[in-house]
């Protein structure tokens, strides 16, 4: 068993990083046989418990200055406590750049709901790769709202200048963008991305359902995908502009594994509203329309009601370990297998299963160079590629 840390640098002090960091504390307390909750309890000698942020920044008034213990639970975050006696990390949240962080609506909801930007002046490049690189980060998580392009790009930079290996989240295409891809591997760097799957989340679910349709013979006509939840992720997002990379890449993630893609007027999936009163709880609606034997309809609908930021956690959770072991054992560039599991938009789509073998491959270090892993999934699975 490793007696090392995997020292995390995390972008974005919100509710998933809360749901992050709880559960960093509450599996500490587990052994494997009560660990519920997690798909994998040890990934190459790590436990949950090895995760240890050791710098954190934000742009909220109410997070900035404040030991990371504290910053979690403050106000506009709202995601179910479910582990609150954490000692003090001796972290301090540090101010972040703002950039594109912040959509202007936002300023018209009550503070409850939304962020409150610090007066604090916003740190340099510099500044920000210097107190990474002094903080001893090893992997740089990205938790930053939708539609954050800037303000991901800018701290993809420092993580490349810093020597860090990212996560990234969010539905900004880092890993899935061929040069920022190169980057990382010319840079000897890890990266897994982009746009994170919930544990049992309504992208997974519907690409199952789906994947079930094109299995089973059935024609899939059309589909949709409504989600409503009342946290600053669905607040953000009424932003119509900043979700355009969220739609694309839900969107992908479902038509990637149909048997036949579907019209534009056919597919709808994406966030659909805000409701304050539901906090951190997402609800999901799925509907899917088709014909089976004989052209017969059918039609499936589907609610799920589920706390959005523990569902991401417990894949985060994993992502953070794959990352830690790639920059073990030398790999750099794309992570494909993890991507390809973890994520809703990697840079070459594979259905479920098959991404879950690769990912165990990984895992056990049966895997090659992921230049050439792209190239043999590019050559077996071509139906399922984007």
């Amino acid at each position: 068993m490793n007696n090392k840390k995997v020292k995390l640098a995390v972008v974005g002090i919100g509710n998933c990083a809360s749901s992050l960091l709880q559960g960093i504390h509450y599996y500490a307390e587990k052994n494997p046989e009560e660990a519920v909750g997690l798909m994998h309890w040890d990934i190459g000698g790590y436990l949950p418990r090895d995760l240890e942020v050791v710098a954190a920044f934000d742009i909220d008034k109410r997070k900035v200055g404040q030991d990371l213990a504290q910053a979690i639970f403050a106000p506009p975050n709202c995601t179910q406590v479910f582990h609150r006696d954490i000692a003090r990390a001796g972290v301090t949240v540090r101010m972040g750049r703002v950039l594109d962080g912040v959509s202007e609506h936002m300023q018209d909801y009550d503070e409850r709901h939304s962020f409150v930007t610090a007066l604090a002046p916003e740190p340099s490049e510099e500044e920000v790769v210097r107190a990474l690189s002094e903080s001893g980060a090893e992997i740089l998580v990205n938790y930053l709202p939708v539609g954050s392009e800037d303000a991901t790009r800018f701290y993809a930079g420092c993580a490349l200048k810093a020597g860090l290996a990212l996560v990234n989240n969010i539905p900004v295409f880092i890993a899935s963008d061929p040069v920022w891809a190169r980057r990382f591997h010319e840079a000897r760097l890890p990266l897994i991305g982009d746009d994170i799957k919930s544990q049992l989340g309504a992208t997974i679910t519907h690409r199952v359902l789906t994947d079930l349709f094109r299995k089973r013979g059935v024609k899939l006509e059309r589909t949709y995908q409504l989600n409503t939840g009342g946290n600053t992720d669905f607040l953000n997002m009424l932003n119509r502009t900043r979700v355009k990379s969220k739609k694309r890449s839900k969107t992908e993630a479902v038509q990637s594994v149909a048997g036949e893609r579907l019209s534009e007027e056919n597919i709808h999936i994406g966030p659909s509203d805000f409701v304050p009163w539901q906090k951190d709880n997402k609800v999901c609606f799925i509907r899917m329309e088709g014909r089976i034997f004989g052209d017969v309809p059918v039609n499936i609908e589907l609610r799920l009601s589920v706390e959005d930021s523990p569902n991401s956690a417990g894949v985060a959770i994993d992502a953070i370990r794959c990352a830690k072991l790639a920059l073990e054992r030398g790999q750099s560039g794309v992570l494909h297998a993890p991507s390809a599991f973890f994520y809703k938009h990697p840079p070459f789509q594979v259905q479920d299963d098959e991404a879950f073998r690769m990912t165990e491959a990984f895992i056990k270090g049966g895997f090659r160079d992921p230049h050439e892993l792209a190239e043999q999934t590019r050559r077996e699975v071509p139906a399922a590629i984007a």
